[in-house]
């Protein structure tokens, strides 16, 4: 398995991928949100996208993808191609562990933001946030019934909405550039980079 960049760091940063369902209703394009526990050691009580790191066995269970050329480039910036495809099978993994929603297996995944967590964190993450269709899911949409426990209050969600949630601050940012991908289909000109590595964090630009 093709470690991570900053596996030197005493907190290590874990390789993490995140799924931004949108859904196209009559009065909104909804998100798919839900809470995290109270008690959780990683943004206890905040409402998140689903998503989680990346396990060992998602490199064994990568298969060819269908994700935009554009975006798999993006998505190879520091990380070894091994660890691209791993991050799609993490989140096609984790959307259904967390909700029980399971995608088509020619999803076409879009990379729209990553985000690395500030030092001084009991957890953090280099995350990849990816946004697909929710045409894309085989299953009920409003049946949660297959999900684990680590999310609760599963919801859709406008954006607008969204934003009077309890939210972690990287969140609130990714929302801006998911209510600028609404309107358009295919890779966005650029994938913005949260990236904070050292004490200071800065945004800048793949692509």
């Amino acid at each position: 398995m093709a470690q991570s960049l900053f596996s030197h760091d005493p907190n290590p940063i874990r390789d993490a991928a995140t799924v931004i369902l949108l859904r196209k209703m009559q009065d909104a394009t909804r998100v798919l949100m839900g809470q995290r526990g109270k008690s959780a050691v990683f943004m206890p009580g905040k409402f998140v996208f689903p998503g989680g790191q990346v396990d060992p066995q998602d490199y064994d269970d990568a298969e060819p993808d269908m994700i935009n050329p554009v975006c798999r480039a993006r998505l190879e910036i520091d990380a070894t191609p091994a660890l691209a495809s791993a991050l799609l099978v993490a989140a096609r993994r984790e959307l259904l562990e967390e909700t029980g929603l399971s995608l088509n297996p020619s999803t076409d995944m879009r990379f729209v933001f990553r985000a690395i967590t500030p030092p001084e964190r009991p957890r953090r993450f280099d995350a990849r946030f990816l946004v697909c269709d929710a045409c894309d899911v085989m299953d009920n949409l409003d049946d949660f019934s297959r999900a684990e426990d680590e999310l609760t209050h599963l919801q859709w969600v406008s954006v607008a909405e969204a934003l009077t949630l309890d939210l972690p601050f990287v969140t609130r940012i990714v929302l801006a550039e998911v209510k600028a991908l609404v309107a358009r289909s295919g890779p966005p000109e650029t994938v913005p980079f949260y990236d904070h590595r050292s004490p200071v964090g800065r945004i800048t630009s793949l692509g």
